[in-house]
């Protein structure tokens, strides 16, 4: 089992309607409101904003996850981005 944790699973977004997401590639979820929800996902920190957001399923052996509510934004941030400005490291600059 480790063997295939180790592959780099493939990354890939799939958004209907700016209503439901899919997303492939998902390592960790950071956090999530009815706001905010935050992926590490392969590629990168994905933060996904918007309102009345819903976690529908997150599987962490094969990294899909899906969500629905209002999306307004997808934005990407590097993973080394991702680390320094994480809540904690804000909190304590």
């Amino acid at each position: 089992m480790q063997e295939v944790k180790s592959l780099k699973l493939p990354h890939n977004i799939i958004m209907e309607d700016r209503k439901r997401l899919s997303v492939s590639g998902v390592q960790d979820v950071d956090c999530f409101d009815e706001t905010l929800v935050i992926l590490f996902t392969n590629m990168g920190k994905l933060t996904v904003r918007g309102n009345n957001l819903h976690v529908n399923s997150f599987n962490v052996d094969d990294g899909d996850f899906s969500m629905e509510g209002e999306i307004d934004t997808l934005e990407y941030s590097s993973e080394e981005k991702a680390r320094g400005t994480s809540f904690l490291s804000k909190l304590f600059k």
